[in-house]
């Protein structure tokens, strides 16, 4: 199908913006590993603009779909600040017909900052300070109101909500330090919001889901316990991580790189203070933060959203910049159709371990699964791995599909996908391409 000039312009504009981005990601994931996920997601997201453009048949809906910023009321009287002091926030979009009192909420991810440098480098981005935020973003995949894209949650009151304090809505500010100019409220930030919808609607809901993608994922896992509470009993409420299940994985040289980074994070923000005391009772904060020790100790329902062949983990956690000084990984990392077969031996036993790890959930009938085998990094938010004929599959199953059979209880849901190269559905992203 041809572009309008409209399209046109949309996918000049974005090729431009997929090549910025890839310069700066590549100097990211060298001296700023911390906000890597965050580029990576918007060059993804920004793929995937343009191929909706171009052929979907959610272009209409999608393209108009945006949503305005709104501040946190009162942020500075009660201390919820962003890195950079200013307030944080989140975009709304109020729900109709049976709908109407069904709450959905998407926390955005983008990684997190380990040091007063990193945090420092943050703060002037729109991870950090609502000044660099847009004042409107597309919803799309599960924050459509289209039926099409989104069948099961389209007409519930959606929110999503900016990321702005580096540490997952996990830090607080004894832990700040005099003297650097930075901010550390996520805790607080977390609070303030959760009352604010409360205020504006969410205390009557009879159904919520709260979801959040990447460092948003693991955000949604640290306080889903805490968000059912906020709600009546007999209001079903149920948690989605999406590409939130970061693994406690050695890297090709056998550094605990990211135990390293998650150390360094709790210590600086003082993140042991938003962990489970039970988990804290049995080993040292950090270990608290990887997913599978938190899921350990929820109570509520959640749903894992992962892909087995993640390429941030697989950027940072296997191969981080520096562990690979004869470039054996450089075009594998690009591009996992590069990778020769004894690096796929390698990416199997990083999936064997995602695997094992959720093994030991598979259990447990409250927690649902959909982990596929694709080379990508979050899969909820765009409508084309979301819920589109194009959409990755398994048994024949959507994403979109999968979840809703879950959260309405039509079906136990725990699919895992086979290895790597079997699932021709898969959005595999391709970075030597931009």
């Amino acid at each position: 199908m041809p572009l309008s000039p409209y399209s046109n312009f949309i996918t000049i504009t974005t090729n431009l913006r997929l090549r910025t981005l890839f310069i700066l990601i590549r100097k990211w994931t060298i001296k700023h590993y911390s906000i890597a996920a965050f580029g990576l997601f918007l060059l993804f997201s920004f793929v995937f603009l343009i191929r909706s453009n171009s052929h979907s048949q959610y272009d209409t809906h999608s393209l108009l779909n945006f949503i305005p910023f709104t501040p946190l009321t009162n942020a500075k009287q009660i201390g919820a600040l962003c890195l950079d002091g200013t307030a944080p926030g989140y975009h709304f979009q109020k729900g109709f017909g049976s709908g109407s009192t069904n709450w959905l909420l998407h926390v955005e991810g983008g990684g997190w900052c380990n040091s007063i440098s990193s945090c420092s480098y943050r703060k002037m981005t729109a991870l950090g300070s609502s000044k660099y935020m847009n004042t409107t973003v597309l919803f799309s995949g599960i924050l459509s109101s289209a039926p099409s894209e989104n069948p099961d949650f389209f007409n519930w009151n959606k929110v999503k909500i900016r990321y702005c304090d580096g540490a997952s809505f996990a830090g607080h500010p004894e832990s700040e330090q005099k003297g650097s100019g930075l901010f550390f409220r996520g805790q607080i930030i977390w609070e303030a919001i959760m009352d604010e919808l409360l205020s504006i609607g969410m205390s009557k809901a009879k159904q919520a889901l709260l979801s959040g993608c990447s460092a948003g994922g693991l955000a949604t896992l640290i306080h889903c316990d805490s968000f059912r509470q906020l709600l009546s009993k007999e209001a079903t409420v149920k948690c989605l991580a999406d590409a939130g299940f970061f693994l406690d994985e050695k890297d090709i040289l056998g550094n605990s790189t990211m135990k390293s980074f998650y150390h360094e994070v709790v210590q600086l923000q003082g993140v042991a203070k938003s962990l489970h005391i039970d988990c804290l009772a049995k080993m040292e904060p950090s270990k608290c933060l990887f997913s599978s020790e938190i899921l350990k100790n929820i109570k509520t329902p959640v749903f894992l959203v992962h892909p087995a062949y993640d390429f941030w983990q697989i950027h940072n956690i296997l191969v981080p910049e520096g562990s690979d000084p004869h470039g054996r990984w450089k075009s594998c990392r690009l591009n996992i159709n590069n990778c020769d077969a004894n690096l796929i031996d390698i990416l199997d036993s990083f999936r064997n371990s995602l695997l094992k790890t959720v093994n030991e959930f598979q259990q447990r009938k409250e927690i649902g699964m959909f982990i596929d085998s694709c080379f990508i990094h979050c899969q909820t938010l765009m409508g084309e791995t979301w819920h589109s004929p194009n959409s990755p599959k398994i048994n024949d199953k959507t994403i979109a599909e999968s979840v809703g059979d879950w959260f309405f209880d039509r079906q136990v849901v725990k699919l895992i996908d086979c290895p790597y190269p079997c699932n021709p559905t898969c959005h595999n992203m391709d970075f030597t391409k931009v």
